[in-house]
This record gives structure tokens, sequence and C-alpha cells, in this order.
């Protein structure tokens, strides 16, 4: 089976021949064409002649074949014989949108010094606009022997198989869309609600969208699924990673897929497996429709995108495109030059300080808000992108030509501000126009509900926009992306039914999945019958809701929070594209969880009404006026200001003033901005406390919105209290008052 093999520098290695060689694929002529734009483009050539200009940055390449395929899956080849600044490219006559294709790049097979060339291997063009086929992983599609005995040299063993029938084609697409009947919503940062989701796991099992549309972009586009949307209130939704994405080799040896999609391998191309349309650019139109359509309802669409990794994994992972195309210009390498810096846990970690790196990342993100029609970015371990040669610099090459791009600079840019790597961890840290997923927000927020806080001085900073973080440079309180769910962990029901995690359904031994949960299961592990316990979880589960979406910041929720979704404790639904990972409708004909999503609008859109709720700046703390009245005051529940000893005590309750008389800036046609002012109480203890209502000059009465003690939020609360007054408050409740006089 095995023979030997020079390689480029003389040294040995061997190599698995393939099966007797077939007649060679035939080969078609390529006018010269041109070296940009990069990928395949349509267009009309010299002399009228249509087709599509091919071009290919493979920097240390000795040559690039462009593979054609028919409908039979006949392949035919092309070589493109023009190289200008490592671009190799070429013009097509009569290749068409349509048209699959993929590359074979010639080059040395070195692994000891990163050369990883192996022209048997087909792959994806890296701008590719749309992706035909499944990614499995059988042993052909490695560049390596996969299964070689001595694992620990396998990855120099060359595989001469033919990949080609076993991996997917790009598709040549028509670009002819301008747009021009799109309206941006352009939804300020202030005033932005976040609902994070998963295009499938979202549209699955919704009763109200045509069985054909579930699962896709289609179905997200339906109005069933924009009604939804709507009624909660939100305003832009947050995409869970809608690139083309692969199933990693261990997924598959245990018959599950990769469900998240952060797996990535075409920056450019909709995931087609959301595609109810086609997959032959077709999935590229249906895209386009779906962002209109939200659009027209008023919502943007931001997507969180990874290019801090890819699907190639490691030395021991599969050749899919950039590996074969450039290995070492594309990825980080360890001194050991066979062996990848890995920043993300995944195997591998993009060059990004590369130019070439660094030009694939910002025209894909161009391509997706300028002809894709996106608003925005979340971008995942954000500090692996951040990282110079190998520290995370604030001033590296991938965020100073973010600040500088006249597209990229006007869009939604949230980083998940950290990374595995050594010092990955930058909270706080990310320049102006980014803002930051703030776990500190979500664990203090944890931490308070399940009366776990020493004190209450985190707590103050996470509910008034986390100032110990962002009040530098310009930054303001929208820089704080508010959440206490994401993807990535327990549901919101799960963290007040569980305190442990359940991934046992991964196969993985229930040790994925972090242990760090911050959960309280209200007395029972799990689902119970006890009435008692389910009743208290309801009222956490509003408690949590109330304080975020009266927390200053951005809140983000995640898709089925506000109907009481559940993964049965499973905090790394990853690879669970089943009703694990899928939204459960019918919760929405329980009455419980329908007062629970009546109450999630009904403060969506009290925060929408009142401009003290979403402030554009951050809180002074001292006096406006000469009676002494603060735009933030902090209270006990003796009714008096909290002193410096107050916040460093224990304490299980916390009342937070927000006066809207000093609200900093003006409305749209330069009149201050004036709002009703209110009152906060939280209370995590387990037993009812009684609280003073703060006299003058804060209030003479006040009236309740909210109270999160009743199953049943009233349309137009009449209890009214006096400034001065005790009430009580109930065990582990959140009261929010309006002052009235």
């Amino acid at each position: 089976m095995a023979g030997h093999r020079a390689t480029g520098n003389g040294r040995q290695t061997a190599a698995v021949n393939g099966a007797r060689k077939a007649a060679p694929p035939p080969t078609v002529p390529a006018w010269p064409g041109a070296p940009t734009p990069l990928g395949a483009r349509f267009r009309v050539g010299p002399d009228g002649v249509a087709g599509t200009n091919f071009a290919l940055w493979a920097g240390g390449a000795e040559g690039v074949e462009l593979c054609l395929f028919d409908e039979s899956g006949k392949e035919s080849r092309v070589r493109l014989a023009e190289l200008t600044h490592e671009i190799w490219h070429g013009f097509v006559p009569d290749v068409l949108p349509g048209q699959r294709y993929g590359y074979r790049v010639h080059g040395r097979w070195d692994p000891w010094t990163g050369a990883r060339w192996n022209p048997a291997k087909l792959l994806l063009d890296p701008y590719a606009r749309a992706v035909d086929g499944d990614f499995g992983l059988p042993p052909e599609v490695y560049g390596h022997v996969r299964d070689w005995p001595q694992q620990h040299v396998a990855d120099t063993v060359r595989d001469d198989r033919d990949s080609a029938p076993y991996v997917p084609k790009g598709v040549v697409v028509h670009d002819d869309d301008d747009w021009s009947d799109d309206r941006r919503p352009k939804t300020p940062w202030a005033d932005s609600v976040i609902y994070e989701l998963h295009v499938k796991g979202f549209t699955q099992l919704h009763p109200g969208i045509p069985e054909e549309l579930r699962g896709t972009y289609a179905g997200l586009a339906h109005p069933a699924a924009i009604e939804h949307l709507v009624r909660l209130g939100v305003t832009a939704v947050e995409l869970l990673p809608v690139h083309q994405f692969a199933h990693e080799d261990h997924l598959l040896r245990r018959s599950l897929r990769n469900y998240w999609g952060y797996n990535s391998i075409g920056y450019f191309a909709p995931h087609a497996a959301y595609a109810a349309s086609g997959t032959r650019g077709q999935q590229v139109g249906e895209f386009k429709r779906m962002v209109r359509a939200l659009h027209a309802a008023g919502i943007e669409v931001i997507l969180d995108v990874v290019y801090n990794h890819t699907a190639e994994a490691g030395e021991l992972g599969p050749t899919l495109s950039l590996k074969g195309i450039d290995n070492r210009g594309y990825y980080r390498l360890q001194d050991d030059a066979r062996r990848y810096a890995d920043y993300t846990g995944c195997g591998n970690t993009l060059h990004v300080v590369q130019p070439h790196v660094l030009r694939l990342i910002t025209d894909s993100l161009r391509y997706w808000v300028t002809e894709m029609g996106v608003d925005g970015f979340r971008f995942d371990l954000a500090a692996a992108l951040a990282r110079s040669m190998h520290d995370v610099d604030m001033l590296s090459p991938f965020l100073a030509v973010i600040a500088q791009d006249p597209v990229l600079r006007r869009v939604k840019l949230i980083a998940e501000p950290w990374d595995v790597g050594s010092g990955g961890y930058q909270v706080g840290a990310f320049p102006p126009l980014w803002t930051e997923w703030n776990d500190r927000y979500r664990d203090a927020v944890r931490d308070f509900w399940r009366h776990a806080l020493p004190d209450v001085r985190e707590m103050g900073y996470r509910l008034s926009g986390s100032s110990d973080l962002y009040a530098w440079g310009g930054r303001r309180p929208y820089a704080s992306v508010n959440f206490i769910t994401a993807h990535d962990g327990f549901t919101l029901r799960d963290l007040v039914s569980y305190e442990r995690k359940h991934n046992e359904a991964n196969g993985e031994g229930n040790r994925d999945g972090t242990d760090d949960n911050r959960a309280w299961n209200c007395g029972a592990e799990g689902e119970t019958g006890d009435e008692g316990v389910r009743a208290l979880r309801r009222r956490q589960l509003r408690n949590l809701l109330t304080t975020l979406l009266l927390s200053t910041g951005v809140p983000m929720l995640v898709a089925g929070d506000e109907l009481g979704r559940t993964q049965r404790g499973n905090n790394n639904a990853y690879c669970q594209d089943n009703e694990i990972g899928w939204l459960d409708w019918e919760l929405l004909e329980d009455p419980g969880w329908q007062a629970l999503f009546a109450l999630t609008s009904r403060l969506i859109a009290l925060r929408h009404r009142h401009p003290v709720l979403r402030r554009r700046a951050f809180f002074s703390g001292r006096a406006q006026t000469a009676d002494g009245l603060r735009d933030l005051a902090w209270f006990t529940s003796r009714g008096t200001e909290m002193t410096e000893q107050d916040w460093y005590a224990p304490a299980a309750t916390l009342g937070m003033y927000l006066s809207g008389r000093d609200i900093p800036g003006r409305d749209e046609r330069g009149e201050q901005i004036l709002d009703d002012s209110f009152l906060a109480v939280l209370h995590a203890g387990e037993v009812p406390v009684d609280f003073v209502l703060p006299g003058p000059p804060w209030a003479e009465r006040y009236e309740v919105v909210v109270d999160t003690s009743l199953e049943e939020q009233g349309e137009a609360p009449a209890v009214e209290h006096r400034a001065g007054a005790e009430i009580t408050m109930p065990a582990r409740a959140v009261l929010l008052l309006r002052v009235t006089g």
C-alpha cells in the first residue's frame, strides 16, 4: 500500500497510492482574466463573451488547476497560467451561474516546514458564494493518511487518493441585486434589544410555518416567525453561524452533527442546509429575501461569525480548503511547523496578521453587509482576531482595519472578548465602535438571584451600565451587551431547574460543557411535580428577565427563554440537532409560559417607551439641581442612601432610583429629553423584608408597574404608595415603581 516519495527538501515520506490511474480529465482553455476580485465572478468578458473570472490567492503554490464539474459529476480541468501578486487567475468562457467548481493546488509536501500541498485533494474556494453538497469526512478528504498505524507521525504521510467525489463544490453565483428596495432599520445601539436565535432551531417546530419551509431561511422570513419577533418587541436577531460549516469527525463517528455551526469553512456562502429553495446558488437569494422580510418588520440582522478558526482543525484534521491552498500562509503555526497555534480550542487559528488573511475576513464582512444586507456581526472568540504575533493587541491590524473601513465602521460590531489562549480574557478592553458580551454582568446577576454575592457592589455596577469596564475612551453604556444566558450554557429555565450539567446525550461522558453554571435549582434537580418548586422557578425566571430588561446597556435574550424553553439540563447542546436544541412552540399553550411571554413583551415595550431605561451616557451620580436630586441613587431597605459601608456589607436587597429629569443629550429636534423616574427594588432573600420608600426630593408618591411575585401582571397597576411608607418586599422578587408625584 505504501510507497516512498521525495519531498522538496529531500525528506522521505510514505504516500498512499490511489487505485489504478484513470484517464486524465479533459482540459479546458482559459483566457488570462483578472486577479481581482477574488473568487468566481460571472461577467461579460472580451468580445461580449459571457463567462466567469476565477481568482485564487495561493502564495507559495507551484501551480493551480480549476476543476469544473458537470451534472453527472464528471470533472474538467483548467490550468490557471496567470500569476499576479501571488493570485492565480483566468477567465473561462461559457461558465455560467450554477456551475460547480473547486481547485487543486500543487506544491511541496513537507509538513515539517508547514507545507501541506496535495493536488489529490479538491479544495473549496475560500471566496465561494454558494456551496453544493454535504461535508462528510471519509479518509479520502484528509491530505494525510488518517488511519496510519503510527498516529504520532500520521500527518506526515501523504494520501494520494482523489477527494473530489467526497467533498462539496463551490457554485458560481450571479450577483445582480442592488438592494434599492430595502430599508435598513438602523436602530441606535442604545435602543436595541437583541434576540439570539438559531435559524433551524427557531423554525423547525413552529406550527405556523409550512413544513417544507421549517428549518430554513425562508421559514424565518415567514410571517408566522416574524409575528413572534414583533410581538416580543426585539429590534435585532443575532443568528448563530450561517456561514457554510462542516461537521467534526468525532461527532460523525457518534452519529451526531455540529448543530450550532461554529466550524466554518466558507466565509461567503450561506449554509446550504438552511435553504428550502436549492443549493445551486438559490440559497443566496433565499437569504437575501429573509433579510428583506426582517428589515420590513423593523428588525436588524446580526450574524455570529467565526473567523478565528476553520473546520480543518489541527494537523490531524481534513484538507478542505485553506490547508491545501497555503497552510503556512493562512494558519498560525508553532515553532514546530507541523503543529498549529491553537488559541481557539478547535485545533487551529487563522493568521490574521497576514495581509491576505485579513483581506479574506474584511472582504467577507463587506460582502455580507453590501450584497447580503446584514446589519452587524458578533465575533466569536474575538480576542484571537486581535492577537498580533502572539499577545492580544488592541492596536492589532484587524482592529485597525475595521476602525478605518468606510463600510464596516458603520455597522454593529460585537466582540466575544476572550479566547482560550494566555492573556485572552479582554472584557472591557476593546476600543470604541465595539460592544462586548459582558460575562461579568451574566455572573453577577446569576449570583445575586441565587443569593451568592458577598455584597452588592458588583450588582450595582452591572445594573447601571458597567462604568467600571466601559467608561473610558468615549465608550458608552451600550458597549455592554448584557446577557444572563446565551446559546452556550443553560437555558434560562434550566438555570433555575438544574445545578449540574446533564450532557450525556453528547456522548462525551458528561465531561464537556462548563461546571461553573452559577445555577440554583430551587430545591430539586430537574423537572419536578412539586408545585411549590415550580412556582418558585417561574418567579425566578421573572426576576431574571426583569433584571435584564431594566439594566442599563444592551439586553440580549436567547430564543425560547421567554417561553420557558428547556434543554433538559444540557449546557453544551452544540451537537443536538433535535428536540433538545429546537424551540418547543407548544409551550405557548401553557398559561404559565404565556404569562412569562406577556411579561417579557411588556418589559421590552416599557424599555422602548422610556429613555431613562436605555441611556446613551453613563450616570454621573451627582446632584444636578438645588434640591439634591441625582440621576442615579442607591437605597438600602431602610430607605436611606447607601454609604460606603453599605456597599461592602452582606445584603440581599438593593434599591435603584433612576431620574428621568437628568437624562444627558437631546432628542432629534434638539429638545431636552425628559422621562418618568423609577425606583427598582431587587430582593433576593428567601424571606420578605420591609422596605421604606424614599421621600423628597426623590418622590412624593409611587405607583407599582411590575411585581414579579405575581404570576400575572396587570396592564394598568392601581397600587400606589406614599413616599416614606414601609412596604413589604416579597421573598425573591423585583418591584418596579414609577414616581407619580
